[in-house]
């Protein structure tokens, strides 16, 4: 493979980003060797520790909100009775059409926005073939008629047990985890509401024809956390009063075909949109997290709302969250913000027949749930996609500190002279604090070109000045600017910087960088004075 560029002439954004993911260790298909089969991918060693570097900051922050949210783990495999009172098994259905030629399946509403640019969310099926007849929407395969749309269940049925009697099924979504947890957990934390229950786990979905490479899966990671409360206290939040002066970014159901955006404060969402304060606390508050705690920048980000036709039927309200994309060629979705009322825990408790009211003081009744649900996956995606730079000698992923895979990389300069033993003990140092990578092949140009192709934020040099005055280069990845600090405030200096309370150029004492391989040759070897601390 080697390390030539990643970007050869000709190729777009996405091919760019998907031969780097593959090359360096983000993720690539599944079973390949083998031939891939669509919608399954394998996180590499840099792809896994991107996905928990965004789980660890979205689990910190989102627990982080109320002492009364907690993270539980449950089965991926539930039985079929789940799905019967969730509705899964009725209404979980995509629209599928079959060319009457090569017999492939496509899911046809993907087809008729491919090709009209309209939105079909919501159409029935009889109304989507209609669509299809009137556009002369042919196979994309064969260019043959296509037949009439029907519904497709997406469940995935295992066989369960010897016999193969019992009916179980893959969780098409995580959040049935927290409704059938729900009456174990009002117990154990003291019969109180609100609270609310998080899971961050796997759930599944039989797509009819995943596309979009890494965005669209069969088996993918969510994200989600339900909070339970009373419904006549819907319009309450604590800590309102931090957000009330906050402005959303909501790009309306009436302005939706327009792609208008809105910057409209909490307070006026809740006067004058109707949206309760308990809805619009958190939507700032998700808001917040992916412009402050991810990095996104402000104008790739908003809340679009889906009006009756568009959202489930059992959602009060629904906000998508969407992120503006270069290689999905516009916003998509990556997240939501749903008000599910009751429905989740009443059909639960009319199927299973355990009762799931609660008794409130003099107050009986079940919970009405607001669900706040992350696509892991397609955030992962959003990062290398919003982060990825093009520029004229390389390419980089700009990843926040707090997010990239490796933060800090450790360059020997040579492979002589004590130079490796004291990078290696520098190495082991970092690796107490940080995600540390030590590279001592090739040229350090070069180096530094794979750790910025990476995303990698910062870069430690160690020479042979450093053996005598016990000070290292540090490098920037995004400025390319390098500044001298000596090794005992290197993890404090880190860890100013990556907080923003130090800034970069002020860390300590820049360096005017010549080409690395020509310092190289120009330094004399001088016998380093003993190390002595820095002695193992």
């Amino acid at each position: 493979m080697g390390d030539k560029p990643s970007n050869p002439k000709g190729t777009n954004k996405t091919e760019i980003i998907m031969t780097i993911a593959s090359k360096r260790g983000f993720f690539y298909p599944s079973a390949e060797i083998y031939g891939a089969k669509a919608g399954f991918w394998t996180y590499g060693h840099l792809g896994t520790r991107l996905k928990q570097s965004w789980e660890s900051l979205w689990r910190n922050y989102f627990l982080g909100l109320s002492k009364s949210y907690f993270e539980i783990d449950d089965c991926n495999i539930m039985p079929k009775k789940v799905f019967e009172g969730s509705g899964h098994l009725a209404h979980f259905n995509d629209p599928l059409t079959e060319c009457e030629k090569c017999h492939f399946r496509f899911r046809a509403d993907q087809l008729i926005e491919d090709a009209t640019h309209t939105n079909v969310g919501g159409v029935s099926a009889e109304d989507m073939t209609k669509i299809l007849d009137d556009n002369k929407l042919l196979c994309p395969r064969c260019a043959s008629k296509l037949l009439p749309v029907k519904w497709f269940n997406m469940m995935f049925e295992m066989k369960v047990g010897a016999t193969g009697e019992d009916i179980m099924y893959l969780r098409p979504e995580s959040a049935q985890s927290p409704y059938l947890a729900f009456k174990r957990e009002f117990e154990a934390l003291r019969k109180k509401i609100p609270f609310g229950l998080a899971v961050i786990g796997k759930a599944y979905r039989n797509e009819i024809s995943p596309r979009q490479g890494f965005f669209r899966l069969r088996e993918f990671t969510q994200a989600e956390l339900q909070i339970f409360f009373d419904p006549d206290k819907i319009n309450e939040a604590e800590n309102w009063d931090f957000v009330k002066a906050y402005k959303l970014r909501l790009c309306l159901a009436k302005d939706a075909k327009e792609g208008k955006i809105n910057e409209i404060t909490c307070e006026e969402a809740n006067k004058e949109l109707k949206i309760p304060k308990l809805c619009a606390y958190n939507m700032a508050k998700v808001q917040q997290f992916y412009l402050s705690k991810m990095g996104i920048p402000e104008e790739k980000f908003r809340f679009r709302e889906l009006d009756e036709k568009e959202r489930a039927f059992y959602n009060k309200l629904h906000f998508d969250i969407e992120l503006n994309m270069d290689t999905l060629g516009g916003f998509k979705e990556v997240a939501g913000v749903h008000y599910r009322t009751n429905h989740d825990l009443g059909g639960h408790q009319e199927h299973s027949k355990e009762k799931l009211e609660v008794v409130i003081g003099d107050k009986r009744f079940i919970p009405h749930v607001l669900e706040l649900s992350f696509g892991v996956d397609r955030d992962v995606w959003a990062l290398m996609d919003v982060f990825f730079k093009e520029e004229t000698e390389r390419t980089l992923f700009a990843f926040p500190a707090g997010i990239a895979p490796v933060t800090v990389a450790v360059y020997p300069l040579v492979n002589k002279d004590n130079i490796p033993e004291y990078s290696t003990e520098i190495y082991e140092r970092l690796g107490k604090e940080f995600r540390v990578f030590f590279d001592d092949s090739a040229s350090i140009g070069r180096r530094y070109r794979r750790q910025d192709e990476i995303g990698t934020p910062y870069g430690i040099t160690i020479d042979y000045d450093s053996l005598n005055d016990n000070t290292v280069t540090l490098r920037d990845r995004d400025s390319m600017k390098q500044v001298r600090v000596k090794v005992d405030d290197l993890i404090q200096t880190l860890k100013k910087v990556i907080a923003g309370e130090l800034a970069f150029e002020k860390a300590g004492t820049p360096v005017v960088a010549k080409a690395p391989e020509k310092e190289e040759k120009e330094k004399a070897y001088k016998p380093h004075l003993p190390l002595n601390k820095h002695e193992k």
